[in-house]
């Protein structure tokens, strides 16, 4: 049985995650760091919450045994954070402190739910950000890096994102025709959320390269094309 953490369990793919989670029968517990309450009944859950993020890093380090895996699907947007320096806070700041901490306390494998476009050498400030917060964790030698960049995720957002929510009815239309229409430029929630935890149990396992990189069609691949709970 294995005990994991998860940071982001409230937002899109965080949620989807925290389900798999919760349902697979080889977790034995699930820690959540998150600002609210996360969604879930379940005995294995054992949610961390608090509105002060600076505390998160600690509560990780608290853990004991310290969990195999900690998944993160930690992100938010440049409209809710209300700029890009204040994004960058979360998305790439709090993101790599808490990777630090998984690190130092004894996490084998670390799973990070990026993007698609993520690239260190980008000229647009988004994939930059993503791209160096790959490179960031990478560079703290876990036993085991999976790193997942989907591309448009498919699903019911929270937050109010106008151009996108056109963007993802278009997506969700063109897989409600056909699977094949979508998956190579977009994927639903929970298919991306099952394919973390898979690869993070595989990598887990001692499967795959140091660090693995998976992309949309595998993201596919292992989220439902080839998923077993």
């Amino acid at each position: 049985m294995t005990s994991v953490a998860l940071v982001g369990a409230t937002g899109l793919v965080g949620s989807q995650l925290l389900a798999t989670l919760l349902s697979h029968p080889s977790i034995s517990s699930v820690h959540s760091l998150s600002r609210r309450q996360p969604t879930g009944t379940s005995p294995k859950l054992q949610p961390l919450v608090s509105s002060e993020t600076a505390q998160w890093s600690t509560q990780l380090s608290s853990i004991a045994p310290p969990p195999s895996i900690f998944f993160s699907a930690l992100g938010t947007t440049r409209g809710a954070a209300g700029s890009f320096e204040a994004q960058r806070l979360i998305d790439y700041d709090l993101n790599l402190a808490l990777a630090q901490a998984a690190k130092a306390s004894g996490v084998k494998v670390y799973v990070l739910v990026s993007s698609g476009g993520a690239n260190p050498h980008s000229v647009l400030g988004y994939p930059k950000m993503k791209g160096e917060l790959e490179e960031a964790v990478k560079a703290l030698d876990f036993e085991h890096t999976v790193i997942l960049r989907p591309g448009l995720l498919v699903g019911d957002r929270q937050e109010s994102r106008p151009a996108e929510f056109v963007v993802r009815k278009i997506a969700g239309f063109a897989g409600a025709l056909s699977n094949g229409l979508k998956d190579f430029w977009a994927q639903d929630d929970d298919v991306v959320g099952r394919a973390a935890v898979s690869a993070g149990l595989q990598a887990l396992e001692g499967k795959g390269p140091k660090v693995s990189v998976v992309g949309q069609s595998d993201i596919v691949r292992l989220g439902r094309t080839e998923w077993k709970a």
